[in-house]
């Protein structure tokens, strides 16, 4: 997990229109017909805002920016320790009894204000405030550790460095390692997602100059011939 937001519509556009691809793909080979596949930004954004429409429409309620909390719900949000920040999503009743005992603190489970879902949801800042006085006085190995003994979803909030050193990426080869042209080695996220019998890779970067593919793409694809490509290039036009 990074801690900025870096070009969500894009992606999310891209995997609507992917799935779409599929969609439509499959309908073909049931009825012979092909079909438009229309996706744009914003609807791909707007289709993981859980119930923000129906929240007004139903009540009048506009949300408002949160950070990194869901509001009412409880505990699930980033704490900071001594050496960085952690997430913690422990809102679920059993879950939350076990970070009590992950903390030290198990009456906290019986505690009325902290009891059950809703009323964890009402006294949000004020259990986010107990949860972080512990985190703060501990590095990020020692509070993951305690959610890894009582099974607590969680996990660091990475940055780069992080994630280049993770053993656990190296493991999975979620990062490749790729000489570019003009930046020579580089590392890079891997093609997602991994596929048994045909895995994906990166074949090659985007173009280091424009007009590196103009050969490819106008004589190998749209069979324009050598000499009118060369014309082209000798005028200007490419």
């Amino acid at each position: 997990m990074g801690d900025r937001s870096a070009g969500h519509a894009g992606r999310s556009t891209a995997v609507s229109a992917r799935l779409g691809a599929l969609a439509a793909l499959q309908h073909r080979h049931r009825t012979g017909r092909g079909q438009i596949v229309d996706s744009s930004l914003y609807e791909a954004v707007l289709q993981v805002m859980e119930s923000l429409v129906i929240d007004y429409s139903v009540s009048g309620h506009v949300r408002e920016r949160t950070g990194a909390i869901l509001p009412g719900i409880a505990p699930s949000n980033v704490y900071r320790c001594r050496d960085g920040d952690y997430l913690i999503g422990a809102n679920q009743d059993t879950v939350f009894v076990r970070l009590c005992s992950a903390i030290g603190q198990p009456d906290l489970a019986d505690d009325p204000r902290f009891a059950d879902h809703a009323s964890r949801g009402r006294h949000q800042r004020m259990l986010d405030e107990i949860i972080e006085c512990w985190t703060s006085a501990r590095s990020i190995v020692e509070v993951e550790a305690a959610m890894i003994a009582h099974a607590i979803p969680a996990g660091r909030v990475y940055r780069a460095p992080d994630m280049v050193a993770d053993p656990h990426f190296q493991a999975r080869k979620s990062l490749l390692d790729i000489d570019h042209p003009r930046l020579g080695p580089i590392k890079m996220q891997n093609a997602f997602p991994f596929l048994s019998e045909t895995p994906g890779s990166v074949r090659r970067l985007a173009p280091a100059t424009p007009g590196v593919d103009n050969w490819e793409v106008l004589h190998e694809v749209l069979g324009l011939s050598e000499a009118d490509y060369r014309r082209l290039v000798a005028n200007g036009t490419v």
